[in-house]
C-alpha cells in the first residue's frame, strides 16, 4: 500500500495532479478541496494517498490530510459508491462539513453535490452515522464544542426536533448547551426549548 507521497508537482489537471517521485511520475486524483491546497508546479508537495487496485488498473488518490483520506476510506465503504463520488462528496464539502451533515443526518447538505441524487444522500448518512466519528477521532473537539456527539442518538433527535420546529443550525446548537449529555429526547427538547425562549 502506498500511504504517503511527497515529490516534486509536475502538472494540475484538475482532478488529476502528476508528482514526480525521484524521476517516477506519479498520476494522483485530488478532490478540488486537496486541489485549491496546493503548490505552484515545480514546487514540492507531500499528500496521504490510497491506492485503489482494480481490474482495470491501479489508481491513486491523494489528500492534504489524514482526516481527508479517512473520510474517502468510509465513503468507499458505502455500497453503491465508487471512488469519483466520494471525491464529489469531498470536493463538495469538507471533512468538517461531512461529518457534520452525517450527525444532525441532513441530506439537504449531500444532494447538492452533483451525482448525489436524494437516495444515494440517505443512503450515505444512514451508513456513516455510527461509522464516521470513529474515523475521524481528530474531529472529536469539533462536534463537542458544537455539542453534536456522533453516538449518542438522543443529542441528534433533539437537534433534529429543534431544526424541524424552524430554528436555525446556530440557534438550535446553542439551546444544545443546556441539555444534560444522558437526557432524554422528549426532556431535552423542553430543557432546549426553554434556554431559546431565554434567548
Amino acid at each position: 500500500m502506498i500511504g504517503r507521497i511527497a515529490g516534486i508537482l509536475l502538472e494540475k489537471n484538475p482532478p488529476q495532479i502528476v508528482v514526480d517521485v525521484h524521476g517516477v511520475g506519479y498520476e494522483i486524483d485530488v478532490p478540488m478541496s486537496t486541489f485549491y491546497g496546493l503548490p505552484a508546479t515545480g514546487q514540492g508537495v507531500s499528500l496521504f494517498t490510497h491506492l485503489a487496485v482494480r481490474e482495470d488498473g491501479h489508481f491513486l488518490y491523494g489528500f492534504a490530510s489524514a482526516d481527508e483520506r479517512a473520510a474517502f476510506r468510509q465513503l468507499l465503504k458505502v455500497s453503491g459508491i465508487g471512488a469519483r463520488t466520494a471525491l464529489a462528496v469531498l470536493s463538495g464539502l469538507s471533512v468538517t462539513d461531512l461529518a457534520q451533515a452525517v450527525a444532525l443526518q441532513e441530506a439537504g447538505r449531500l444532494v447538492k453535490i452533483p451525482g448525489i441524487g436524494k437516495k444515494t444522500a440517505e443512503r450515505l448518512l444512514l451508513e456513516l452515522r455510527d461509522k464516521l466519528g470513529k474515523a475521524l477521532p481528530s474531529l472529536g473537539a469539533t462536534f463537542a464544542a458544537g455539542t453534536v456527539a456522533l453516538p449518542q442518538d438522543n443529542r441528534s433527535d433533539i437537534l433534529n426536533a429543534l431544526l424541524a420546529l424552524g430554528y436555525n443550525e446556530k440557534e438550535a446548537l446553542s439551546a444544545m448547551k443546556a441539555v444534560p449529555e444522558d437526557a432524554g429526547v422528549s426532556d431535552g427538547i423542553r430543557q432546549a426549548l426553554k434556554s431559546l425562549s431565554k434567548a
